[in-house]
């Protein structure tokens, strides 16, 4: 006789106006975790279940125009004894997009959300999905994040969060939080690492054909997206031309030259113009690079360093765990590409 799996129930809140991939990123992630415990046979760990709820349980359009339905009502959830076996949740998420502007004005809905929260050992949000965390008060006290072009908006609307802006996900306790669309799927191949095991992620990341999850503390964007382009055609050249030549001498004084000006006067135009000063342009650029070769190559942690500019293996290591918040090692035991 089979043991009895008790699974572990997942209550995707939807709404109008919400980021399609917001919710199919994580359901997904959940649904294919689930197919390969089935896989286990007798014993397997057990599945997940997802429920979709929409405020009165009524089918909700994406921002997209994609129509999704629901299965539940969210109302109804959150006036239903939580001790009783069909209204037991683990693991509540809250998806963003356009339609969060409404929604968080909705009192009944955040008063809804409050009260299932309330119950939920896993409070997690994809997204914007973060500012109906933050409206019902779940966020106060902890760390989170949310879309990069959100930020600044979380925090200065709910400045008892502390936002970290450049984060992919944010685990704070009990409450998850991920960046925008596609960081949902980041979020939750984490989550099932914690619930099950890094092996069982990294199955349902290839099978999923996105790699291995990248982990949180990776940059939402890279180092050439973060910094404003120069308007200043030198400076803007000096853009172009660095990346493939991270080798080079690109000490200040040797940068100044090759746009033809004093060190002084390049040192203060570069970071006029594009936000940032010369040396973390250039170490942002140099940490880029050895992501792609430890994802993409063999080589030594010493020989990635070389071939990114940095003269020892320690200040890779120093400047990968600062900025990527990880070590070069782990980075490549989490998202190395699988050989075709």
């Amino acid at each position: 006789m089979k043991p009895h799996r008790v699974p572990h129930r997942v209550l995707v809140v939807a709404f109008d106006g919400l980021q399609l991939l917001d919710v199919a990123g994580p359901v997904e992630v959940l649904r294919t975790a689930t197919r390969l415990l089935g896989a286990g046979g007798e014993g397997a760990a057990p599945a997940y279940e997802t429920v979709i709820a929409t405020p009165s349980g009524q089918t909700v359009r994406s921002e997209s125009g994609v129509r999704l339905g629901a299965d539940r009502s969210l109302a109804d959830v959150a006036r239903a004894d939580p001790s009783g076996a069909g209204e037991r949740f683990d693991t509540l998420v809250v998806v963003g997009g356009d339609g969060t502007r409404d929604a968080v004005g909705d009192v009944a809905f955040v008063d809804d959300l409050r009260a299932v929260a309330a119950c939920t050992p896993r409070v997690t949000s994809v997204c914007s999905g973060a500012f109906l965390l933050g409206a019902a008060g779940l966020l106060d006290g902890y760390e989170a994040t949310t879309h990069w072009a959100s930020c600044e908006q979380l925090a200065t609307r709910h400045p008892a969060i502390t936002v970290t802006e450049d984060r992919i996900f944010v685990r704070d306790r009990d409450r998850y939080t991920s960046a925008g669309v596609t960081a949902g799927i980041d979020l939750f191949l984490a989550i099932v690492e914690e619930d099950h095991g890094r092996e069982l992620a990294h199955a349902v990341a290839g099978w999923l054909v996105v790699f291995v999850q990248r982990p949180g503390g990776q940059s939402q964007f890279s180092a050439q997206l973060r910094a404003t382009p120069a308007a200043t055609p030198s400076i803007a050249e000096l853009q172009r031309w660095l990346p493939d030549h991270l080798t080079d001498d690109t000490d200040i004084e040797a940068l100044a030259e090759r746009v033809g000006m004093s060190p002084r006067n390049f040192a203060r135009v570069f970071r006029r113009k594009t936000g940032t000063t010369p040396a973390v342009y250039v170490e942002a650029l140099r940490i880029e690079s050895a992501r792609r070769l430890l994802e993409d190559t063999s080589l030594t942690i010493p020989a990635v360093a070389t071939a990114v500019g940095f003269r020892h293996a320690e200040t890779l290591h120093r400047a990968f765990a600062r900025r990527v918040g990880t070590t070069p090692d782990r980075y490549r035991q989490h998202f190395a590409r699988r050989a075709s």
